[in-house]
């Protein structure tokens, strides 16, 4: 399917987005299958192998080419954006690599979609989500063990993974902790009574050992604790509080940006709780309602009275 100089020249990109960028590995498998799909749909319709001079020859009736077949073959709007984004982002180092113009695939233009804003749980419903996860289990240290993982997703808007890569040498919490996010950035979280609390709890539980080495959360078997673990048990929560679909861990995270800016947080400092690099994916997770930013309206500026 692929030359074994187009072979190379993509794991030298991978590895480039590793080192230069601190890419996650979840997302280089998925530029990889991005990429891997666009020079087999080349091969196909050239009729030859793609080696690196072909790739250089790309012209823009083929681009349109290849995003037809994908659409056709049942790929969304969002999906192909994404796609095209891996594409563009291979071909831009390929070009600088090996000097030729990517003008034809980097002047295409990625199909427009809706973007689906997060919605976030209200401070009642995000309260009545941690109470019920902690209800799920018959086992006690389990029932702990969910209600520490949720109440960090809410209380210091930690992603599922964050909070599942706590290592027993990271314990015990103090005010703050240190995180590694996504693309290795580092960021310092508050962490409030409440969360201490009740990691602090589900420790004290816990029938597993908390070596410095080991995850802090474990399975009923004692390996690390699965994301969809987690997922299961909220989606078993909102089930029971009668809440919608999109009350899931993620959730949680919105939550807690929202329910801060609501109380008048600044939207760099939530951006930088979060650990998102620019601030507009952070205005995206926020949502706060026209009557709430009516009322700071009209208590902030000179002119409302």
């Amino acid at each position: 399917m692929l030359s074994p100089a187009a072979r190379d020249a993509l794991e030298g990109w991978l590895a480039s987005s590793r080192a230069l960028n601190g890419t996650a590995e979840n997302t280089l498998t998925a530029y990889r299958g991005d990429v891997v799909d666009f020079i087999a749909f080349l091969t196909g319709y050239k009729g030859a192998a793609q080696g690196l001079a072909p790739l250089a020859r790309i012209t823009v009736p083929d681009m349109r080419a290849w995003m037809a077949h994908t659409r056709s073959a049942g790929s969304g709007a969002r999906s192909l954006a994404r796609k095209l984004s891996a594409v563009k982002s291979f071909y831009r180092w390929l070009a600088e690599r090996e000097g030729f113009e990517p003008t034809a695939v980097l002047s295409t233009r990625a199909p427009k979609f809706q973007k689906k804003l997060p919605r976030p749980l209200s401070e009642d419903a995000a309260r009545e989500m941690i109470d019920t996860v902690g209800l799920q289990s018959q086992k006690g240290w389990v029932g702990a063990r969910d209600m520490a993982v949720v109440t960090l997703l809410y209380g210091c808007g930690l992603r599922i993974s964050e909070a599942l890569g706590l290592m027993g040498r990271d314990l015990p919490l103090g005010e703050s902790m240190r995180i590694i996010g996504k693309g290795g950035k580092e960021r310092v979280v508050p962490v409030l009574p409440v969360a201490r609390h009740a990691l602090e709890t589900y420790v004290r539980l816990c029938p597993f050992e908390m070596e410095p080495d080991a995850p802090v959360f474990r399975g009923v078997r004692g390996g690390g604790l699965n994301a969809r673990n987690v997922q299961k048990v909220t989606e078993q929560a909102r089930m029971q509080l009668g809440l919608p679909a999109t009350a899931t861990p993620h959730a949680m995270r919105h939550s807690f940006a929202t329910h801060l800016l609501a109380a008048g947080g600044d939207l760099r400092a939530i951006q930088e709780l979060l650990g998102h690099a620019s601030l507009s994916t952070t205005q995206a997770y926020t949502s706060v309602d026209t009557v709430h930013l009516m009322k700071v309206y009209e208590a902030s500026h000179p002119k409302a009275g």
